[in-house]
C-alpha cells in the first residue's frame, strides 16, 4: 500500500492542485498531511483526492473550526496516531519531540513537518518522515512524499 505524505501547503493552491494530481495519479490509499495548511478553502482542491486524508493543525492554521468542519473531521490536534496498513504512526507538526517518540520504540512511523526540509531516516526500528514542503514560499524546492508501507521505503519527490 502506498501513502502520500505532505506538509506545508501554505494556501498555495497551484502546488496544492498539483500534489491532489499527482497522489491521484500515484493511486495513493491515504495521504497525511503534517500541518499549515492554513486556510479552510484548500479543501475546494484537497476535496478532489480519491484517498481518504488524514491532517493535523501547524503553527500557522488559522479557523481551526472551519478547517476541521471542511476537513469532515479529519484533521486533528498534534500528537495523533493512527494505524495504517498495521502500521502504527505518530504525526506531528513542530520537530521537537520527533526524536524520543521515534526512540520510544512505539511507533512504526514518525511523520512530521514544519522545518520545510525533507528527512527521511531510521531511529532504532522507527520511519522518520518530513516530506519537506508542498507550498512555492521562502527559497528551497516543493517537495512529498511517498511511503510503501509494505516494505517501508519512502522517497521524496520534488514536483
Amino acid at each position: 500500500m502506498i501513502i502520500g505524505i505532505i506538509s506545508d501547503t501554505h494556501d498555495d493552491m497551484f502546488q496544492i492542485k498539483k500534489v491532489v494530481d499527482i497522489f491521484n495519479s500515484k493511486g495513493v490509499s491515504h495521504v497525511i498531511h503534517a500541518g499549515d495548511l492554513v486556510s479552510p478553502f484548500t479543501f475546494e482542491i484537497l476535496g478532489d483526492l480519491n484517498s481518504q486524508f488524514i491532517g493535523i493543525f501547524g503553527n500557522n492554521d488559522g479557523d481551526r473550526l472551519l478547517l476541521k468542519q471542511k476537513s469532515k473531521g479529519n484533521i486533528y490536534i498534534q500528537p495523533h496516531t493512527v494505524t495504517v496498513n498495521g502500521k502504527k504512526a505518530v504525526v506531528v507538526h513542530e520537530p521537537d519531540m520527533v526524536n524520543a517518540l521515534a526512540d520510544s520504540g512505539h511507533f512504526d512511523l514518525v511523520i512530521y513537518g514544519h522545518t520545510h526540509t525533507p528527512d527521511i531516516r531510521k531511529v532504532k526500528d522507527t520511519l522518520v518522515i518530513n516530506p519537506g514542503k508542498a507550498a512555492r514560499l521562502h527559497k528551497g524546492k516543493t517537495t512529498l512524499a511517498f511511503l510503501n508501507t509494505e516494505n517501508m521505503e519512502a522517497e521524496i519527490i520534488e514536483f
